[in-house]
């Protein structure tokens, strides 16, 4: 529960809970069980996070929620695509490729420190919407079949590639990442791949982490978010770093 409450709030200001609660359940779960009942019980888990961060993002209005629903709707489609094939393949192949995105991420970041700071939308307003439904899409894909840094890849492209500011890029990540949470949380609840046992409890504390992370991002704004980001960004390098290592 506790590493439930840590990762909700992360999760709420720049993704990436996911390094701390999957960890936390292969620990605490007997060894041998399958890994769609382990990613199931995390879903449950950081849905009640996800739903109240983006609770609080959408009531600050930060975002208008017009510009959320085509996202969500694509982030939903492509989360049950991921989870279909989350029990006929292994995600591990991707840690690799996950870890490249991320060490890339980080650098373009570094080396560009106004990055996010200002909103200023690159495109016309039908086509940034056609942009940001094609990452949710391919986030959801990719958060159904695999998850961990699904919230940080979604930032950094709808900064990178919108020209959001980190704060509003926040805003849409948590609303497409609730979207493609809870489509997972469902198909994988309808399979039975869950432990209600050890899911309620965190999701209790999770949810209570998730309004706190999204109630501190918005009154420090979007230099604290970038900031939160980068160190996030380079724990999950470690993280899949120790991950490859050590197999």
């Amino acid at each position: 529960m506790l590493a439930a409450l840590l990762a909700g709030f992360i999760d709420a200001v720049v993704g990436g809970g996911g390094l701390i609660t999957v960890p936390a359940l292969m620990l605490a779960l007997p060894a041998g069980t399958p890994l769609p009942t382990l990613l199931g019980t995390n879903k449950v888990v950081a849905v009640t996070g996800a739903t109240m961060a983006a609770g609080q993002f959408l009531r600050s209005g930060t975002l208008a929620w017009r510009e959320m629903v085509v996202p969500v709707l694509a982030s939903a489609l492509g989360a049950a695509g991921g989870v279909w094939l989350t029990y006929r393949v292994h995600g591990d192949f991707l840690r690799p490729v996950m870890l490249a995105m991320l060490v890339a991420m980080l650098a373009f970041t570094l080396l560009r420190p106004d990055l996010g700071h200002l909103h200023a939308p690159r495109f016309g307003l039908s086509h940034q919407r056609g942009l940001a439904a094609l990452i949710a899409l391919a986030l959801g894909f990719y958060d159904g079949f695999f998850g961990p840094g699904t919230g940080s890849l979604l930032i950094f492209l709808f900064v990178a590639v919108l020209g959001f500011d980190f704060l509003r890029s926040s805003a849409l990540a948590k609303s497409v990442n609730w979207a493609s949470n809870l489509t997972a949380m469902g198909l994988f609840v309808w399979q039975g791949s869950w432990l209600p046992s050890v899911a309620l409890g965190m999701a209790v504390a999770n949810g209570v982490g998730g309004y706190l992370g999204a109630h501190v991002a918005l009154n420090k704004g979007s230099r604290w978010v970038r900031n939160v980001f980068i160190g996030v960004v380079g724990a999950l390098i470690l993280r899949l770093g120790w991950q490859l290592l050590s197999a």
